[in-house]
């Protein structure tokens, strides 16, 4: 078994996929500023302070341990990090990319998955789904930041003839109890009153937690060769409905009136220049797309394991 370094091992991803990391027998170093119960007390489990500006904690971290793969969460919405994007995260994610990935090359680690976001890609042309190669060019300040940590990564790792690298794209994320994201799908974000547009017949492609578990596991055992180092698409196998959304949170957790809309009002300037919420709003509702149904195309990251965690099974 193997020696795995998460890094934002102890934020609501982390939990779970360090979890997931330990099932599988490994040894698990989670690296945070403030540890978390979820796997406190597992065997095999160890807990190591650090952060973004304690280069000097990783580095004790690495002659400490011999680690054979990195798993670099920290800096992430929904884990580390919350909804809103401005200047001390962008900060705080490039100081991170100033040591991480040079220093995981000095010490021939094996391989090295970095989470980053489909809000790096511009926003699609049509109804096709997205792949890895399309063009990037974000709009939010947390897509630009993780693509400077997606170029930072590649400039780094680009001398290094061993190790395998994995940049995960996905999007917003939910289980059956973490449903901020469902709910920032369904609330108008200028009353924030509780709707649905017309039928609820409409959906946004979207990422159950297990998922990116399952994912992360079966690259870092079927990972063998340089071949596998990439992009990758992670997401739900289908759209998650808005009419779902509405029935899993009546289902599972309380949820107040819902109101039918059938149109939105959206002023000159906003339609035209965009909405300044939408640089620094991860979870920024653009009403005027609303029923385009957006999809990422996963086939890649698919042969590497099936995305069967969706919206009616999640935990």
């Amino acid at each position: 078994m193997a020696t795995i370094l998460v890094t934002g091992g102890c934020g609501l991803l982390g939990d779970h996929i360090c979890s997931g990391l330990l099932k599988k027998g490994n040894t698990v170093i989670a690296a945070d500023t403030k540890q978390s119960d979820y796997n406190t007390g597992k065997e095999h489990f160890i807990y190591r302070e650090a952060g973004a500006h304690d280069q000097n904690a990783f580095g004790e971290i690495f002659d400490e341990f011999q680690i054979d793969f990195v798993v670099h969460l920290a800096c992430t919405v929904d884990n580390d990090l919350g909804p809103v994007i401005e200047k001390p995260q962008v900060e705080e994610s490039a100081a991170y990319d100033k040591f991480i990935y040079k220093m995981a090359v000095a010490k021939d680690v094996k391989k090295f998955i970095l989470l980053s976001t489909t809000q790096v890609y511009k926003q699609p042309d049509s109804r096709e789904p997205v792949r890895e190669d399309e063009p990037v060019k974000p709009v939010s300040n947390y897509g630009k930041m993780k693509a400077n940590a997606e170029v930072a990564f590649a400039n780094d790792v680009r001398g290094s003839k061993t190790m395998v690298c994995c940049v995960i794209r996905t999007p917003m994320v939910y289980s059956l109890n973490f449903v901020d994201n469902l709910m920032s799908r369904i609330t108008d974000p200028k009353d924030h009153s509780v709707f649905v547009f017309r039928t609820g017949e409409y959906g946004y492609h979207m990422c159950c937690i297990h998922n990116i578990s399952d994912f992360i596991i079966g690259f870092l055992r079927q990972a063998d060769s340089l071949s596998y180092t990439g992009i990758y698409n992670v997401a739900d196998s289908s759209l998650v409905m808005a009419s779902e959304i509405i029935t899993f949170m009546k289902e599972n957790h309380r949820l107040g009136p819902v109101l039918q809309k059938s149109s939105f009002a959206v002023g000159l300037k906003a339609k035209v220049f965009g909405d300044p919420e939408q640089k620094t709003n991860y979870r920024f509702l653009d009403v005027l797309t609303i029923d385009k149904n957006f999809m990422y195309d996963t086939t890649k990251a698919s042969r590497i394991c099936p995305f069967r965690w969706n919206i009616k099974n999640t935990k």
